[in-house]
């Protein structure tokens, strides 16, 4: 009755479907580890944006790798803007898309020491040799409130640290490589100026991180596994309408085949 179950076509598709089922189980599972990440990384958004800031320095030092766990950690920074050794980074995005730079300024600390200050987003130059017009930072002592960031690489953010640029141009916000220009020590991550305000509309200051969405990825998740319930029970549907379709083909063969009745002869 199931016979051709073991022909070469029915035989490929059961391994396939075998095959598919461990793949979407492990595609599920995938993309449930995203949603998990995606919450906890939204649960250390919160809580570090929420905590009561604390001066910078007492999160990070110079050459130091800031932590995963100090990822938006709202701090404090007293001290003077350095504008002369002011620096843009290249290729950098607006709230709406635009392209642009943003403005990296070293605040020299009241206590000593240097850390790096992301101000924000402003037009890129019309000619990408030229540096921008940066709008001025606040003149004389500063209390910068913001969030702390680590330092950029190419391995975690993807961008490639371009050689041969125009003079105080970058690609990465980088303590080490400010530091080797500064010629001084710098606190190891940086700052996303939150405060003070500036007074016309740039720099635009960076947009708080999203602490709320946690994407699609569990419905994601959820239609992987759905696809695994229903391989098996595609596969029986598709067992039963071939031996439907045979039963019926040897019915209708056995018709066909079947000898003539003669007509009885008449009085």
């Amino acid at each position: 009755m199931y016979r051709f179950l073991l022909t070469r076509q029915w035989v490929i598709l059961t391994l396939l479907g075998l095959a598919l089922i461990p793949t979407m189980i492990e595609l599920g599972f995938w993309q449930f580890h995203r949603h998990e990440h995606r919450v906890e990384q939204n649960a250390l958004i919160s809580r570090n944006l929420d905590a009561q800031p604390v001066p910078v320095s007492e999160l990070t030092s110079p050459g130091h790798t800031v932590p995963r766990s100090d990822y938006w950690r709202a701090v404090t920074a007293t001290g003077t803007f350095d504008t002369e050794h002011e620096v843009v980074v290249r290729r950098r995005t607006s709230d709406d898309d635009r392209i642009g730079v943003h403005v990296l300024t070293p605040l020299d600390l009241k206590g000593g020491g240097t850390v790096l200050i992301n101000r924000g987003w402003i037009p890129a130059a019309p000619n990408q040799t030229a540096f921008p017009d940066v709008p001025p930072a606040p003149r004389g002592e500063v209390t910068v409130a913001g969030r702390l960031k680590a330092d950029e690489t190419t391995g975690s953010s993807g961008i490639k640290d371009l050689a041969g640029l125009p003079d105080r141009q970058v690609m990465l916000i980088n303590s080490d490589q400010q530091s080797q220009l500064l010629s001084r020590t710098v606190l190891g991550g940086y700052i996303e100026q939150t405060a003070p305000r500036p007074t016309g509309d740039l720099p635009e200051q960076i947009a708080s991180p999203d602490d709320s969405s946690i994407g699609p990825h569990m419905a994601y998740a959820v239609q992987w596994w759905l696809f695994v319930a229903a391989v098996p029970v595609g596969w029986i549907i598709l067992v039963r309408r071939e031996k439907r379709d045979r039963e019926q083909a040897a019915a209708e063969n056995a018709t066909a085949d079947a000898p003539e009745q003669p007509e009885p002869a008449s009085a």
